[in-house]
């Protein structure tokens, strides 16, 4: 008999199912957030209104969260010692949002005698992936009442009621030699109903109610617990609803949709968790929504939002009165961009420049490009450096090649926003923006102790750094 033994450590492989159990509940970005913050009030962090003062309501050792549009989610811990001595800011981003298709305002289709739905585009997806999978839904339906106040309802259809059938070959006969090009418009119309069946379902003609398909708004309106035409408007993107799982001969390999980006969110997420005391510094990690679309909006990385936030946490404390106490909080700060990595393909190895292409199960990767799609630099490399010396963590690196366009994150964005040192690192991985991607077992682990070890030794690391008075 062969022996299996296993390859992988049991921390790692612990480590993994935590993240299974996450991402089977972090569906789209508002089921992410709302995994979150459930983790985040049985860790025993107090949620904070952004429309109330928060000054007296912050305290020192104390663990708080915030939400904006329940898509983005703000987490930190205040140090004991925060405002006595020397500190900062300590940043772990990642984001919540991921390539989806967003059902539309008017989403009513029916054509050759099926029920469909209108859907947008939401990123850069690989679009011909989505096609004969199955597909749940998940997102926000907005409610009224009978007092006329609107109420929000985060709902997850876990379970296939939507389908984008392929075009058979014998209709498509060079789709092996010449590809399938995709047409978002045309191609992209998944089916939820037959027609006839819609119509046995509602035998008084009404098939369609308002902008929509009266079978999806009854969808809903079961998961709500409401009557459809309570519903006023409603958020909602498909996913595939197969379970993530563990793949390859020795279990090596994790399979899931929305590696990119929830894999980064759950390790900032369990590094904040799992650090220690942060003394001088406050200790944050900011999961946003929208950077799959450019971060340009009010709860996206491009927003005021984390300026403001740490703005807020430094005068609710009550620092000293210099009033420039918070511009020197922000020049001792630091802020790990935390997103997803391409891994070298073995059936694409031209597609990577050479030396600079990572490997699965070989660790974090370095991202680095030269005109700023990245904010790393050498002083932020060093600090990656030696949190992988002092406790023997991998680390690699990646540039894109010269003749192919880069693609970006967070990280710039936050560095200009808040004029923040930063790094831009991710776990290396296939697939990138397909409906289901791939990454590596070790590798998620050694994500997480990066995030966890940058919380507790980041301040004893910048101390050894140079500064421009030196």
């Amino acid at each position: 008999a062969c022996n299996m033994a296993p390859l992988i450590s049991e921390s790692a492989q612990a480590f993994a199912q935590g993240f299974l159990k996450f991402v089977r509940k972090a569906t789209g970005p508002f089921t992410a957030v709302q995994e979150t913050v459930s983790r985040l009030k049985d860790a025993g962090f107090v949620r904070l209104n952004e429309r109330d003062a928060w000054k007296g309501k912050l305290q020192k050792g104390g663990r708080y969260f915030l939400t904006r549009n329940e898509s983005t989610v703000i987490a930190f811990k205040v140090g004991s010692e925060f405002g006595e001595v020397p500190g900062g800011f300590k940043i772990a981003g990642a984001h919540t949002d991921s390539p989806h298709l967003k059902i539309k305002p008017n989403s009513y289709v029916k054509g050759q005698g099926y029920t469909q739905i209108g859907v947008e585009c939401y990123g850069g997806g690989l679009w011909y992936t989505w096609f004969d999978r199955d597909l749940g839904m998940c997102g926000r339906v907005i409610t009224r009442k009978e007092n006329g106040t609107a109420q929000s309802h985060v709902i997850d259809i876990n379970r296939p009621v939507v389908v984008l059938p392929s075009l058979c070959i014998h209709l498509n006969r060079e789709v092996n030699t010449k590809g399938f090009e995709v047409n978002k418009q045309q191609h992209l119309v998944p089916i939820i109903a037959s027609a006839i069946k819609d119509q046995l379902a509602h035998p008084d003609g009404s098939e369609k109610t308002g902008l929509h398909s009266t079978t999806l708004l009854q969808l809903l309106a079961s998961e709500v617990g409401c009557k459809p035409e309570d519903i006023s408007d409603f958020e909602m993107s498909l996913y595939e609803c197969a379970s993530p799982s563990l793949s390859g001969a020795h279990s090596e390999f994790l399979n899931s949709g929305r590696l990119d980006n929830l894999l980064s969110s759950y390790c900032c997420l369990e590094g904040l968790f799992n650090s220690s005391d942060d003394k001088g510094d406050v200790s944050l990690i900011a999961l946003f929504d929208h950077e799959e679309v450019g971060s340009d909006s009010a709860v996206g990385a491009g927003s005021i939002l984390m300026r403001e936030t740490l703005q807020r946490i430094t005068s609710s404390i009550g620092l000293p009165a210099e009033p420039d106490a918070f511009e020197a909080q922000v020049a001792r700060s630091f802020c790990i961009s935390m997103d997803m990595a391409h891994a070298i393909h073995p059936n694409y190895t031209n597609k990577h420049e050479p030396g600079h292409a990572p490997h699965i199960h070989e660790g974090l990767v370095i991202k680095t490009n030269s005109n700023q799609r990245y904010a790393t630099n050498a002083v932020t490399t060093f600090v990656m450096k030696e949190i992988a010396r002092r406790h023997d963590l991998k680390l690699q690196n990646f540039v894109v090649r010269n003749d192919m366009a880069c693609g970006s994150t967070i990280g710039p964005i936050m560095a200009h926003n808040c004029g923040i040192r930063t790094v831009d690192v991710g776990t290396p991985q296939f697939a990138m923006h397909s409906c289901r991607e791939m990454c590596g077992v070790d590798d998620i682990e050694n994500a997480y102790q990066f995030i966890k070890y940058f919380f507790e030794d980041f301040r004893s690391i910048d101390e050894s750094l140079p500064t421009d008075c030196e």
